[in-house]
């Protein structure tokens, strides 16, 4: 079979596609197509992949070719040495996985000297012949034979024969298959506590003498293990149950040897299978599970942090609105930036509310002032250190607003990744002249208004909803959290003229360099009065406009250039207006008038069903927003700080984070609670995300309050008082204090401590 077909079954079978789409989406990637793109314009061509379909797609592809390369590496390598046969030529064609490709490879693979070799250069594989030949015989009576001056005793001669034996079994690619299936499926995972190492690494007490099925084991709670051995706290073993277990992996090896009649040398057969499972086999499998494991685990930490990732990039927009961003401090003072609806700064101030200065007064007159003078709609207030106070403060300010003054509306908001964007050289260059601190608030301002155009300039390693991110593989990582920047940043669509360089890297087709030279061009010339205009850039070509221009909204001239549909088909667009006897302006909205029209009449060889259909939508619902509309939680009056918790307490607040083993939830004391998997719903929840996503506002109820260990259990069960919060229309003001979650309020470490309760509540 042709390979490239080959690998196209093997895709389909695995995203549910059939091997056309998938090698048609491949030849449009191969020739330097992205994803968004492909997924939103080429939908005719790919039969309608989608964008989870395509990055699996794109995934596998890689993978699958580097095995191609590897399987004709091997076949070439064994071909070169003479051993290659039909039947060994046809097993090689028919593995599978990169494994089933290396067992097979393994006899043949070039290797240091080992002690089979020695024992074959001493003349000893004749004998381990003889025993397999006729196990009748005693292999005690035909060692004495092979004595020579390279072999001292006849126990020589029969340990060298077994070392043949051994390395044979060790690199039988059946008997590794046969091995490898026995224990993924029935191997048990065992933590011991190292001695001596109890005080040190009580925070992993949960495994100090734990054990499951290896097969069963949660990513999470293997990554917790897997820390705790990095760290020499506990040792970890992978191995099969020791009453039954080992004996069925001895007898997996034994099968190796073929069918055995009885006999001495039988018996000694049987007894080198035994001795190569324990000094040899066992080991290889445990290497083999512990890197099984740590691949799914990371796997797992990675779909977790992305999909946070890309609930917190699509989290509402509180949009166009004048914000007022505080990035509180104590001793340093609270820095206070004011920007306007477009996001440019317009103001800054330092207050000093609190210890040592303590000028109460002077902090609150400075935020009345610029309240007035900017006409602030929002307040955003970092969540850092003194947020509650500096909360306090704000809301006494509102108070002291003059009668039939709006108050505007105070929003809590994650300052994660805030500070590293305040250092980064972006910011820099960007506010030269301002105070570090200055451009944190200006940051915490900007993620209210909009959360993915402000948390794109930030690394996505550092915006903290990950679950042990830092123990993962930081390329896949990395690769995985890029393909949800660009997913999420071109679900949404990008203002040409306002958007920044960062912003506009993640939009297909562009990238840093094509995104720096579109705003020193908009700098020098001024704003694009078109998506056309965007062809004078210099270096960006008709390929990057191709990819990109879809996804970029331009207000001008060109209504069409306002909405998602792709330039290479507006005249489409202006058949459908045609057909529809209206401008184009008066029919853009206009759902009565466009479903007067079908389809099916405007395909052409070019533009097919799918095409059509999305224009058609988009005429209906032109430069539509995906992302939900604006909600806040309100925190009750007089729950500041844990120490005011209690067990009962109904309460509202803002999930920050989603992890494999329940939700975090900000419920306005600074400390997140945790939602445990079990307490999300009244029906078993398999995966948290089924219920809740990263910004949902909910309804809690209080279960436990560990002051000391600042642990906050939570549940959302109706037995238990809690359901999602219905949302508030928009124009209402919420009472008390408000949360909006851009990224989590407690710690990274937190998923440390937390998990440890989690595991208890299972």
């Amino acid at each position: 079979m042709d390979t490239a077909l080959r690998i196209a079954r093997q895709i389909a079978t695995e995203i549910a596609a059939e091997p056309r789409q998938v090698m048609a989406a491949a030849e449009l990637l191969d020739g330097g197509a992205t994803v968004p793109f492909v997924a939103r314009y080429r939908k005719e061509v790919t039969g309608g992949l989608d964008d989870t379909q395509l990055r699996t797609l794109s995934d596998r592809l890689t993978y699958l070719r580097d095995m191609e390369a590897r399987r004709a590496s091997i076949l070439g390598s064994i071909r070169d040495q003479g051993k290659l046969t039909d039947d060994l030529a046809r097993a090689i064609t028919q593995a599978d996985t990169k494994s089933a490709l290396e067992d097979i490879y393994l006899p043949f693979k070039p290797k240091r000297r080992t002690k089979a070799m020695i024992a074959r250069e001493k003349g000893l594989e004749p004998l381990l012949r003889q025993i397999m030949a006729d196990p009748s015989q005693d292999p005690a009576r035909l060692a004495p034979g092979y004595v020579t001056d390279d072999v001292a005793t006849p126990k020589d001669a029969l340990d060298g024969a077994r070392d043949i034996l051994v390395e044979e079994l060790a690199e039988n690619a059946q008997v590794l298959g046969s091995l490898r299936d026995f224990m993924q499926r029935d191997a048990f995972i065992a933590a011991r506590v190292a001695k001596g190492k109890e005080e040190a690494g009580a925070k992993f007490s949960d495994y100090f003498d734990h054990r499951e099925k290896w097969a069963d084991i949660p990513g999470h709670r293997a990554l917790a293990i897997l820390r705790a051995a990095k760290e020499e706290i506990v040792t970890i073993d992978i191995s099969p149950d020791p009453e039954t277990g080992v004996a069925r992996a001895e007898g997996i090896v034994a099968r190796g040897l073929g069918p055995l009649a009885a006999g001495p040398g039988a018996d000694w057969l049987r007894g080198v299978a035994g001795w190569a499972w324990r000094v040899r086999l066992s080991n290889t499998m445990y290497i083999d599970l512990l890197t099984d494991l740590r691949k799914r685990a990371h796997d797992e930490a990675i779909r977790v942090f992305a999909r946070n990732l890309r609930d917190l990039l699509l989290a509402a927009p509180a949009g166009a609105r004048t914000t007022l961003g505080i990035d509180p401090g104590i001793r340093t003072g609270c820095k206070i930036a004011v920007i306007d609806a477009t996001g440019k700064l317009v103001d800054t101030a330092t207050i000093y509310p609190f210890q040592p200065k303590n000028d109460l007064r002077g902090a609150e007159a400075t935020l009345l002032a610029l309240i007035a003078k900017h006409g602030v709609d929002l307040i955003a207030i970092g969540n850092g250190t003194a947020s509650r106070e500096s909360e306090r403060l704000v809301a006494d300010v509102l108070k002291r607003l003059p009668k039939g003054t709006k108050a505007p509306t105070k929003v809590i908001v994650s300052e994660a990744g805030a500070s590293v964007y305040s250092a980064s050289e972006l910011a820099a260059k960007e506010f030269p002249d301002l105070d570090v601190s200055i451009r944190g608030a200006v940051s915490i301002a900007r993620r209210l208004q909009d959360p993915l155009a402000e948390l794109v300039k930030v690394p996505p390693q550092s915006i903290g909803v990950g679950q042990y991110q830092h123990d993962v593989d930081q390329r896949q990582l990395a690769k995985s959290l890029e393909a949800v920047v660009e997913d999420a940043v071109n679900a949404v669509g990008v203002d040409l003229n306002t958007a920044s360089a960062p912003l506009l890297a993640h939009v297909a087709g562009l990238g840093p360099s094509l995104a720096q030279a579109i705003v020193a061009h908009r700098d020098a010339t001024g704003a694009f009065p078109s998506r056309a205009a965007l062809k004078k850039v210099a270096g960006l070509g008709p390929k990057a406009f191709q990819q990109s221009a879809g996804f970029l909204r331009v207000q001008g001239s060109e209504p069409l250039d306002a909405s998602a549909v792709h330039p290479e088909a507006y005249g489409v667009a202006r058949k459908i207006v045609a057909a529809c006897g209206r401008d184009l302006r008066a029919l853009m909205g206009d759902s009565a008038a466009l479903k007067s029209v079908r389809a099916q009449d405007f395909v052409t060889d070019d533009f097919g069903l799918p095409t059509v259909r999305d224009i058609l939508s988009e005429l209906e619902k032109p430069g539509r927003d995906p992302r939900p509309g604006f909600v806040t939680a309100t925190f009750a009056d007089g729950i500041e700080d844990i120490k005011d918790l209690r067990p009962g307490m109904l309460l509202e607040g803002t999930v920050t984070n989603v992890a494999a083993f329940g939700a975090f939830v900000d419920i306005g004391v600074h400390q997140d609670g945790l939602v445990h998997v079990s307490q999300l719903a009244d029906r078993f929840v398999k995966d948290p995300h089924e219920v809740v996503k990263a910004g949902d506002v909910v309804r809690v109820r209080v279960t436990e309050v560990d002051v000391p260990r600042k642990r906050i259990g939570l549940t959302m069960r109706k037995d238990g008082g809690g359901q999602p919060a219905p949302e508030r229309p928009k124009a209402e003001k919420p009472r008390g204090k408000t949360t909006a979650s851009a990224g989590p309020a407690q710690s990274q470490g937190a998923f440390g401590s937390a998990l440890a309760d989690a595991l208890r509540k299972r």
